[in-house]
């Protein structure tokens, strides 16, 4: 990828059949790593809050910390489509707080779209948001800001009826002028059906392979998540014990007294040293 990957081009993957690459990733460093693998989407996403911090669920998440940590992915990955994720409380108080803290990721942190957790009583909010000019992803299926409303999350559209209702939201979303989808934990027939059906980009987290592209989080691909991992996630290669096994060996160098040896130490300049012995002197000598 040579340039940066824009909605536009997520909706021409869709129309050629081109798949998404998208990974969710929250800091500078990794997201530089993420960008390099040549991925089109990054999402900062709000499961920072459990990822990063170790809250029991996304809700802990604020806005000012969604902004920090979607800027300092920005500056990693100028190339990959940039979303922002709208946290808990960021969008339910009122359709002017949701564009002012939409707009607060473009301005602030550079995002190029601006996901929602939506349900049919948010459509104002994905239609004002749109309106302001920012792509709306809309988040529909599985939504853990909602998980003290449910009690539990549960995979979605399992049955006749709930499928129904989630085909339905997923028109009015995008009638409402949602550039992009995001099916979470939805059943793999109806996120087909739904990616089918409508004429947006429809990016999978769990909900089978019939979707447009796929996204899931760099600490379940890469083995490290300190949470249970979803049945629909993947890890690629396990770095627990590889990283555990390096930060051991530098604890047992430590106390060892093995490092730092003296190639990773900084040394004074040649001669430098017996001029500074010599001031030192003169200097006790004065004193005396």
């Amino acid at each position: 990828m040579d340039k940066r990957f824009t909605i536009l081009d997520l909706l021409e993957a869709k129309t050629a059949g081109r798949k998404i690459v998208a990974v969710s990733c929250y800091e500078y460093t990794t997201a530089r790593l993420v960008a390099s693998a040549g991925v089109d989407m990054i999402l900062a996403g709000d499961s920072a809050a459990q990822i990063l911090l170790g809250h029991d669920s996304t809700l802990p998440a604020t806005m000012d910390f969604m902004v920090a940590i979607t800027a300092a992915v920005r500056r990693a990955a100028p190339l990959p489509c940039l979303v922002a994720d709208m946290p808990f409380l960021s969008y339910q108080t009122g359709v002017g707080e949701a564009v002012r803290n939409a707009g607060r990721f473009v301005q602030e942190a550079g995002a190029q779209v601006i996901k929602i957790e939506a349900s049919i009583p948010y459509l104002d909010v994905v239609k004002a948001v749109s309106d302001a000019g920012m792509p709306v992803m809309a988040h529909i299926g599985i939504r853990p800001q909602n998980i003290i409303k449910q009690g539990r999350l549960r995979a979605e559209g399992t049955t006749a009826d709930l499928a129904y209702e989630l085909i339905l939201c997923a028109d009015q979303m995008v009638a409402a002028g949602a550039s992009a989808l995001l099916l979470e934990g939805t059943a793999r027939e109806v996120a087909g059906a739904i990616t089918q059906r409508v004429s947006v980009p429809v990016i999978s987290c769990g909900s089978g392979p019939d979707c447009d592209g796929q996204i899931l989080i760099l600490s379940d691909i890469l083995g490290i998540s300190p949470c249970a991992r979803p049945k629909f996630s993947k890890a690629y290669i396990d770095l627990t014990m590889p990283i555990t096994e390096a930060v051991s060996d530098y604890a047992r160098q430590v106390r060892k007294g093995e490092f730092p040896d003296d190639d990773h130490c900084y040394h004074i300049k040649t001669g430098q040293w017996v001029k500074l012995t010599e001031m030192l002197r003169g200097g006790r000598e004065g004193q005396s």
